[in-house]
């Protein structure tokens, strides 16, 4: 929807570009916009993006665009204005673009191939065809007679490896075709789903990790010989920048990750604040941007199996170490954990019942989709719940974010703060917690305690999302690794003194074993931020090439 008075037709014909694949129509006004709208709305069209003139003739831009939020809160926005009015009427606009009013603020092109104005449109327009119900590029499709939780994990998994999928009854033309495609070893099942995908046959998955490990393959199906320089056990942003500076500064590496890609950052729908994206970038496109960075300087992934053990490079000095899995090891003269946190739960009996029924720990971008026009409870005040309320928002008719703090200053970054509070659609309940839930078979109510006075009330709520603080990802660990109190890996002066060597602390990064190295929100003291766990996992490579370089000889098989 190209929206100006003056400029109608030059938008349109600088959008000729996209005329293939989407529909393209324009309106004059604000009223107009609306109206077109709701025509469409009514003969079931959806709207990708709305572009705008920076003035418009019966209403302010803003004003405008809170009219079009309201009637397509999936669509993008985008402010195109011409080069005479560029400089004068950026100031208060992108005051409001902070505040998530719109998207992206742009200067009309002036002449063919402006390939900056189009990359930040066709940025837009890829980030609403992720979120989007039914995508039009399938890369997965998913087999079973009803949505469960494991089908919607699965779902959820395939979000955030940037695999677009539908969902498909067994008597469907397209089932029909999977199950004739099925290996004669392999029978069918209908308590599990089947699973296909572009890049492997279809399987019966009856985890998440089934269908992680018939994508990527498991340790054991993939030849490491030797020994590696580095292994990097999760991928998350920590993991994921000291594969790509390892990798390209020569290191032969391997990552090995569980689950998806990404790690908790890979749930986030849009990070506004990481250097070099100023429109934003979604934690599953950053994810796996790096792990295309890293794969080009020759890292290998292993996806699929969770680390069971890191046995240290011990008795024998030189002895590599092992990372231990339940189909193979990788041995590694140098380790980074990086492995991350996971949610705390909460421990309600009646909520724990219906995870995956409604219960989600995380922001599950394809729950989100399912709850189009209902009622939705986030519980959590970090940036990681500010960004899922903003997302889920999108949908849901409404969304009530639950904290225990007196107010979201504490613990959320200022600009989703702003966004939250423009997005008329949440609500922030503070000093409030989640004492119970109730549904069958899904989630259907939750009851909320108010912290200082006990009172309770029960809200309607299809879905629940939480997201309440960091629990340290390493069972694997042995006991020779330091860690504190809450299960965090010490590191640097942090680790004890008996630990030290000659009276002198290890390496900002480095763990109470040798050659062990911790980056990320797995690390004692972190920040938990993406930046911060990105910057973390580029800093250990130093550590490590000062490592290997004053390390005996690794024994080889």
């Amino acid at each position: 929807m190209l929206v100006s008075d003056e400029h109608a037709e030059t938008l349109l014909d600088e959008f000729g570009r996209y005329a293939r694949d989407y529909e393209l129509r324009t309106a004059r006004s604000c009223v107009e916009a609306i109206a077109a709208v709701e025509r469409l709305r009514a003969e079931g069209s959806d709207i990708a993006l709305f572009a705008s003139d920076s003035r418009l003739p019966d209403a302010d831009v803003l004003v405008a665009f809170s009219a079009w939020r309201a009637a397509v809160p999936t669509a993008r926005r985008a402010i195109i204005a011409p080069w005479e009015r560029f400089t004068s009427d950026a100031a208060p606009l992108r005051l409001a673009m902070a505040k998530g009013k719109y998207d992206a603020y742009l200067l009309m092109p002036r002449g063919p191939r402006d390939e900056e104005f189009h990359n930040a449109i066709t940025d837009l327009l890829s980030d609403w065809g992720s979120s989007v119900p039914d995508p039009e590029a399938i890369t997965a499709k998913i087999i079973a007679p009803t949505q469960n939780g494991l089908t919607l994990e699965i779902r959820d998994f395939f979000d955030r490896m940037g695999m677009p999928t539908r969902f498909y009854a067994p008597d469907s033309e397209v089932a029909r075709h999977v199950l004739a495609s099925l290996p004669a070893e392999v029978e069918p099942d209908p308590r599990f789903p089947l699973v296909w995908s572009v890049v492997r046959e279809p399987i019966v998955a009856r985890s998440v990790s089934d269908v992680a490990r018939s994508i990527y393959g498991a340790p054991d199906q993939v030849a490491v010989p030797g020994v590696v320089d580095l292994a990097v056990i999760g991928a998350g942003p920590a993991g994921l920048a000291a594969a790509v500076y390892g990798a390209s500064e020569g290191l032969s590496t391997v990552v090995l990750e569980s689950g998806a890609i990404g790690g908790q950052a890979g749930t986030s729908s849009m990070i506004r604040n990481y250097l070099g994206f100023p429109r934003g970038i979604s934690g599953m496109r950053l994810a796996q941007r790096a792990r295309n960075q890293a794969l080009r300087f020759g890292t290998q992934f292993f996806t699929g199996w969770p680390v069971r053990e890191l046995q240290p490079g011990e008795p024998r000095p030189g002895d590599p170490h092992v990372v231990r899995t339940e189909v193979g090891d990788i041995r590694a003269r140098a380790v980074v954990i990086a492995s991350g946190v996971r949610y705390r739960k909460l421990g309600v009996d009646s909520v724990e019942a219906l995870v995956g029924n409604g219960v989600n720990y995380g922001a599950a971008l394809t729950a989100a989709r399912e709850l189009d026009g209902r009622d939705v409870v986030v519980v959590g005040g970090g940036n990681s719940a500010g960004q899922a309320a903003v997302h889920l928002a999108r949908f849901a008719r409404s969304v009530r974010l639950v904290v225990r703090r007196p107010s979201l200053k504490e613990t959320m970054s200022s600009y989703l703060i702003g966004e939250i509070a423009f997005t008329p659609r949440i609500t922030v309940q503070t000093c409030t917690r989640v004492v119970d839930g109730a549904g069958d078979p899904l989630l259907e109510q939750v009851t909320l305690q108010d912290t200082r006075t006990g009172e309770r009330s029960t809200v309607p709520a299809a879905g629940l999302f939480l997201l309440l603080g960091a629990e340290p990802y390493c069972d694997f660990l042995p006991e020779s690794i330091a860690t504190d109190d809450r299960g965090f890996v010490l590191t640097g002066r942090d680790v004890p003194q008996t630990a030290w060597a000659k009276g002198l602390p290890p390496a900002d990064l480095a763990t109470t074993v040798p050659g062990v190295f911790a980056a990320g929100d797995i690390r004692s003291g972190s920040m938990k931020r993406v930046a911060a766990a990105s910057g973390e996992g580029s800093s250990v490579v130093p550590l490590v090439h000062r490592w290997l370089a004053s390390s005996p000889s690794v024994t080889t098989p």
